[in-house]
């Protein structure tokens, strides 16, 4: 069998008017660590690694005003310690927007490589520092 053309996701791109704020949420709250990065201020950029090679990609802009619905609905970050995410995130002051629950995806996938059954997660969104959507989600089979 071939190996797949696509193999996971590489990075999800924002941008932010606050570089610092943007850089300590997910650094210093969240623990990426910054691999790689280019330009210099007001037009930075950076690769933060969320773990195991899968980035956040940060651009300044100065003049970005964040859309109310815009072209992405919200990214998600895996994690097995949903709960203390959630109070670091609040710890910041950071809008929480659904606080951490427990649901179970009813699974209707099917074929060779589906899952069989329903789906238990627990999940929590919040509000970035530049106004985008994020999910934290925790599961043992996905």
């Amino acid at each position: 069998m071939n190996a797949p053309l696509i193999s996971g996701f590489h990075h999800v791109c924002i941008k932010t008017r606050d570089w610092d704020r943007t850089r300590a949420f997910y650094c210093d709250t969240l623990g990426f660590t910054e691999k790689v990065a280019w330009r210099t201020a007001p037009n930075r950029a950076a690769l933060l690694d969320a773990g195991d090679g899968n980035y956040l990609e940060v651009f300044e802009d100065l003049a970005y005003a964040s859309a109310p619905n815009g072209a992405v609905l919200h990214f998600a970050l895996r994690t097995t310690r949903l709960d203390e995410v959630a109070a670091r995130v609040r710890a910041t002051g950071a809008k929480i927007t659904m606080e951490p629950k427990d649901v179970t995806i009813a699974n209707t996938a099917s074929g060779p490589h589906a899952l069989a059954g329903p789906v238990p997660i627990r999940i929590f969104f919040c509000e970035g520092p530049s106004g985008e959507v994020i999910e934290f989600f925790q599961n043992a089979l996905t």
